[in-house]
């Protein structure tokens, strides 16, 4: 009777909703480890877009295209593809080998390849020596899935958001480095003559932003080799301590080293759409990021805004360095407030309205030319740009909690990266290709390469409000 009454007290006191369950505390980044991670990122950024704000002159110079204008940008769209293009057909394979031999090896083969191709790529005088310096770069380079496997094994699910957040600001900071180093190290003879006196600046004369971004690859190979620990359980547990006799014993050290997850059993819907959503926002992305300079370079009779390379490597600086200052100060918090689906629907909705600036730009620009209107406009879809960059912070996110276990960490991501890199390799040559072709043509007034490109942004949207609407939890996995 006494049990009874004090059920009834119990449950008259209970509230009729549930009190919201209480906040895990954060657990804290392993800074040091973290920093050095990123520091190796920075090198993918500035080595891929440095290139960006010569790339059409360079392409003019070496007299490709036997002065045609027009085809400018089918070349320039082939060279900045050939890297993706050659990176699809390895970096799953980088990132299976990394799940059997550890992150940091892979990483180190990695940023030497990078180093290699891009002092090759300066000395490069041919259309051939620059089409064989990026797919050696495409073919060496598996870092990009290594590092989001290593950044989610620093992770767990109450610091992850945090974690993540710093990709796209280190991208964002290559991004802002790059492209200035790219703009304005060109030419060092012309610019700086007083310094740059010997004949062979004037035979390179694209050499030195090539050899500046070749010089931080380098220092970035020698702090992964000294500071960087391995984050792989089964490598980074192992000691030098001998271990107990037993066959056991053996046999669980080699299922420790050699057994990977099979390919087939990740091939499921939780996995497959987070994967799916990357491979067309890099298609989307990279169509853009290729067009923009060439716009930016066109002559104003081709609708384009006749900037000079400097002007370009300059504006481009400034979105990056605009974008570095907006993920690190809100990424994380506005993930927060609305979750991470809807700041990626947010996120890549911005893709609609920065392609719809571009023709109406080039319909300004050919009656008045460059006025304050342009700059309104250029203004106004950097800053949704910025926004759309969230999109990248979010969807690693994703694809890090679909995981099963640390072990199948690696090849999901090397999966990601393999079909993000073959949107990156069709990406840039469909986007110029389909810009010249529209210019060629008058398609929908030159316009057309705007229009399919909005198509893709409309069905990256619908994909996108596919994802689940919260993250699986990664903590039941966290070591396995």
């Amino acid at each position: 009777m006494h049990e009874d009454h004090t059920s009834s007290i119990a449950d008259e006191e209970r509230p009729l909703l549930p009190s919201r369950k209480a906040k895990i505390p954060s657990t804290p980044l392993p800074k040091l480890q973290i920093a050095v991670l990123l520091i190796v990122q920075l090198a993918e950024p500035i080595s891929s877009m440095c290139i960006y704000p010569f790339i059409n002159q360079l392409v003019r110079e070496l007299d490709i295209t036997g002065g045609d204008e027009t085809k400018v940008g089918y070349y320039a769209g082939l060279i900045e593809s050939l890297f993706f293009a050659t990176q699809a057909v390895t970096v799953l394979r980088w990132s299976r080998l990394s799940d059997r031999i550890g992150r940091k090896p892979v990483l180190l083969i990695g940023l030497f390849g990078l180093c290699i191709s891009m002092l090759a790529f300066g000395l490069s005088k041919t259309f051939w020596a620059l089409v064989i310096s990026r797919c050696i770069c495409g073919m060496l380079n598996g870092n990009i899935g290594v590092m989001k496997s290593m950044m989610g094994e620093l992770t767990d699910s109450t610091n992850m958001a945090r974690g993540f957040s710093f990709m796209p600001i280190v991208w964002c900071v290559g991004a802002t480095i790059g492209p200035f180093m790219g703009g304005h190290l060109v030419r060092p003879r012309d610019h700086f003559p007083g310094i740059f006196t010997s004949p062979f600046w004037g035979n390179y004369p694209y050499f030195l932003p090539c050899a500046a971004a070749a010089s931080f690859t380098a220092i970035s190979f020698i702090l992964i080799l000294l500071f960087l620990k391995e984050t792989l359980p089964s490598v980074s547990s192992v000691t030098p301590s001998v271990p107990e006799p037993g066959p056991s014993n053996a046999t669980a050290s080699s299922s420790a080293t050699s057994e990977t997850v099979p390919f087939r059993s990740l091939l499921t819907p939780s996995i497959v759409i987070p994967v799916a959503n990357y491979a067309t926002l890099a298609l989307v992305e990279i169509a853009v990021i290729a067009l923009q300079p060439l716009f930016y370079s066109t002559p104003h009779e081709y609708g384009g805004l006749d900037f000079t390379p400097s002007v370009i490597g300059s504006w481009v600086a400034l979105f990056g360095f605009v974008d570095g200052i907006f993920q690190l100060c809100f990424f994380a918090e506005i993930v927060g407030r609305l979750g991470p689906k809807r700041t990626f629907l947010l996120s890549v909705s911005c893709f609609i309205p920065i392609i719809a600036i571009f023709p109406i730009m080039s319909s300004i620009v050919q009656v008045r030319g460059v006025d304050p209107t342009i700059w309104f406009l250029l203004t106004l879809q950097l800053s949704l740009t910025v926004v759309l960059d969230m999109s990248f912070g979010c969807i690693l996110m994703f694809i890090t909690s679909a995981a099963p276990t640390k072990r199948s960490l690696g090849t999901i991501n090397g999966m990601g990266q393999t079909l993000a890199s073959i949107a990156r390799a069709v990406g840039p040559a469909m986007a110029t290709s389909l810009f010249a072709f529209s210019k060629e043509r008058n398609l929908l007034g030159g316009n057309a390469v705007y229009a399919f490109l909005g198509l893709m942004a409309c069905g990256l949207v619908y994909l996108a409000s596919c994802l689940p609407s919260k993250l699986a939890d990664r903590d039941d996995n966290r070591n396995q």
